[in-house]
């Protein structure tokens, strides 16, 4: 995890950014603070927690909840409770204060998008569309972009159907079926592009989502033969459907001398690192 603080009303508000799950965890005490002005922002939470462990009937208000290690002011590390944007919300509502109100907006104009999105799914195509275009990226490559998306959805969702955990299970999976096919795990693959809180697929070339997708697809199809039901047996299909787009990569390469895996990404003020050559192994 990778801690990206920011600001709001000109005061900090620390976020660590989960690079397996791709979410967005932030410190509850840091936005009680900017929304009640107290200084006692860690008794006014713990109140507030109290309370609202008390409406559910449990110890833990919500499993949205989580303690992460976060730097303090005085720069010692301290477990801290963080929250993501939805669970945000929930406590915001319970802070009955005028500075609530622009974030509450904020994030109910969010969640009306997101209930859009939900009933009309176009709605988010039509918006990610517009936010890729507006990056500059090519028809071509946005329409391979929303292919790869198609197949990843798919597959997650079979995931979900045959007893595969949301978050660190499909997050296991993903990694393996990455490895198999690039040579390089998600992380790595990140830090050749001088990627941190980005998404990988949005900075991935043509050929880099073509492959994606080839590796995700066969997954897919291998499972759904053989009935892959739980961990263990989708692992295996994980790793014969990148081994299959590593084949296809390793050939392509043969043929043009050039590596599909690369350093390139699309931050216009960051340059790539210098990315090693990939070795094919002999027996693809």
């Amino acid at each position: 995890m990778k801690i990206f603080p920011t600001e709001f009303d000109g005061q900090t508000i620390r976020r660590v950014y989960d690079e397996t799950t791709e979410i967005w965890w932030f410190s509850i005490i840091d936005v009680v603070q900017v929304l009640t002005g107290s200084t006692y922002a860690n008794r006014y939470w713990s109140d507030l927690k109290r309370k609202l462990a008390q409406e559910a009937g449990s110890e833990q208000p919500y499993e949205k909840i989580v303690r992460l290690k976060l730097t303090a002011p005085d720069g010692k590390q301290r477990e801290t409770d963080c929250a993501e944007a939805g669970m945000l919300l929930r406590n915001v509502q319970s802070i009955p204060r005028p500075k609530a109100e622009p974030i509450k907006l904020w994030l109910a104009k969010v969640g009306y998008e997101r209930m859009q999105e939900m009933a009309d799914p176009a709605l988010s195509l039509d918006r990610a569309r517009q936010t890729w275009q507006h990056h500059g990226r090519s028809d071509k490559w946005i329409q391979q972009r929303m292919t790869g998306q198609e197949t990843r959805n798919k597959l997650t969702d079979y995931w979900s159907e045959h007893d595969v955990k949301k978050g660190s299970e499909f997050a296991i999976l993903t990694n393996i079926i990455h490895k198999e096919w690039s040579g390089v795990s998600v992380a790595e693959h990140k830090d050749m592009k001088n990627l941190s809180s980005h998404n990988l697929r949005d900075h991935m070339s043509e050929a880099e989502l073509i492959f994606t997708a080839l590796a995700e697809l066969s997954t897919r199809q291998i499972a759904e033969s053989a009935q892959a039901n739980g961990m263990a047996e989708n692992k295996s299909a994980a790793k014969t459907g990148g081994r299959i787009a590593r084949q296809a990569r390793n050939q392509l390469e043969n043929q043009t001398g050039k590596s599909v895996v690369t350093g390139a990404n699309y931050l216009s003020s960051v340059a790539p690192k210098a990315v090693k050559a990939i070795k094919s192994p002999k027996k693809a």
